[in-house]
Order: structure tokens, then C-alpha cells, then sequence
């Protein structure tokens, strides 16, 4: 088993994605900096340099690019101590077609659901037999406000939906993984400045990524099954 906590961040090439890879090298993790284009990948893990990031490709949309970076983790490092679920999409309304579910391109809706919620759950299992090495696993799924029920609104289905159902994921993982053992949480980041987020947003990467870090890392970050902004539980 590696002597250094393993880390695997979907997304990892771009935005939050890469800050997030970032930080956990700086807290001497050994990440794995997952990008749909491998090229893409090697260019982003360069920016950070040094030995802490090696990328992998990892396309969501490929169940065999799941398996084998399984396969990568069990040969290189024996364990997975962290996985964050960054890795998402948002194309409603892309192409000037109107974003309202009244005009809703299901194709669109199901395209999204396999990337945002169902990649993640495959993900996960593949990933479980690694995480059950160590003894505090951890699985932080960035999530949206745009998933709250609380506080729903209209615009963007696929994206809503997908968030939704990736927050009932955290809550259906936490409840039958050893709570001991495991931390499954999700996140609402806010509105930060990435391409998803524009210029406009009103959070930097770093305020972007902070809670996700202290559910990835901090001992005081005790629960399992929750949802958080700013370190701080919010409703679903």
C-alpha cells in the first residue's frame, strides 16, 4: 500500500477540477488528475509540476476508461483514500433551443444523468474495493444549489435533475457504507468564476473548492450523508 493518501478528482484538467488537485498535492496527497482528454490532462498536471499529480484519462461517458483507471490505482498505489465526484455538465439550451422543461430535449436530460449522476455511482463501486484498504475513506460529490428541492426553480432540467438525484446518491451511499469507515458527502461550491460558472460569479476557484477540501481531508469533517456549503450543512 502507498505510504501517501491517494486521491482521485474527475474533471481534474480544468477550473475546480484542477485547483482541487492542486490543494491536495499541496497537503502532500499523491493525486490522480482524471481528464476526458489525456493531452488536456498532461498539460494541466504541468502547471502544478513536481511528482504529487500524475493524470489519467478518464472519459465518464466510457465505462472502460472506469475500469482501467481501477486498474491503474490497484497496480500503482493499493489503496484510494479520496474520490471527488467533480466531473459535470451543463448543456441545456446549448445550440439557442430554448432551457425550459416545457421544450425539454430528453436526449439532453438523459445526456447529462449518465455524466453528472450515474458515471459517479459507477465510479464509486468500481472504486469501493480500494477505498474498503484504508480507514477513513472519503467520497465528496460536488454538487449545485440548483439541486436543492428547498429551493428549486425552473430552467436548466437536465442540470436540476441530475444534481438531485446526484444528492440522493450521497444520501443512499452513506446509508449503507459503514459510517466508521466511510464519509460520503456532497457540496454545493456556489457560483464560482469557471467556464460553467462565467466571468460574472461572484466565488473565486479557491472559495470554490474550500469545503470539498475539508471534507476530503479534515478530521473535525466527521459526518457522512450530508450536504454542504461553506463548511456548514445546508438543506436538500
Amino acid at each position: 500500500m502507498s505510504t501517501a493518501k491517494v486521491a482521485l478528482v474527475t474533471g481534474g484538467n480544468r477550473g475546480m477540477g484542477l485547483e482541487t488537485c492542486r490543494a491536495l498535492a499541496a497537503l502532500d496527497f499523491q493525486v490522480l488528475l482524471g481528464s476526458r482528454d489525456l493531452d488536456a490532462g498532461i498539460e494541466a498536471a504541468a502547471t502544478i509540476g513536481g511528482d504529487r499529480v500524475e493524470p489519467v484519462k478518464l472519459d465518464l461517458g466510457n465505462p472502460a476508461d472506469i475500469d482501467a483507471v481501477a486498474q491503474v490505482i490497484a497496480s500503482n498505489f493499493g489503496q484510494l483514500d479520496v474520490l471527488i465526484n467533480n466531473a459535470g455538465i451543463m448543456i441545456d439550451g446549448e445550440g439557442g433551443h430554448s432551457s425550459a422543461i416545457v421544450d425539454a430535449d430528453i436526449d439532453v436530460i438523459e445526456r447529462t444523468l449518465r455524466v453528472n449522476t450515474l458515471a459517479p455511482i459507477m465510479l464509486i463501486n468500481a472504486l469501493l474495493p480500494l477505498m474498503a484498504r484504508v480507514d477513513d475513506a472519503r467520497i465528496v460529490n460536488i454538487s449545485s444549489g440548483m439541486g436543492q428541492l428547498c429551493d428549486m426553480d425552473g430552467g436548466n432540467p437536465g442540470y436540476r435533475l441530475s444534481k438531485v438525484a446526484l444528492n440522493a446518491v450521497t444520501r443512499i451511499y452513506a446509508a449503507e457504507l459503514d459510517p466508521a469507515r466511510y464519509r460520503v458527502n456532497a457540496v454545493c461550491p456556489g457560483w464560482v468564476r469557471t467556464d460553467m460558472g462565467g466571468a460574472d460569479a461572484d466565488r473565486s476557484l479557491a472559495e470554490g473548492i474550500d469545503t470539498a477540501i475539508w471534507l476530503a481531508t479534515a478530521a473535525e469533517a466527521s459526518g457522512s450523508g450530508g450536504f454542504y456549503r461553506d463548511r456548514k450543512p445546508i438543506d436538500w
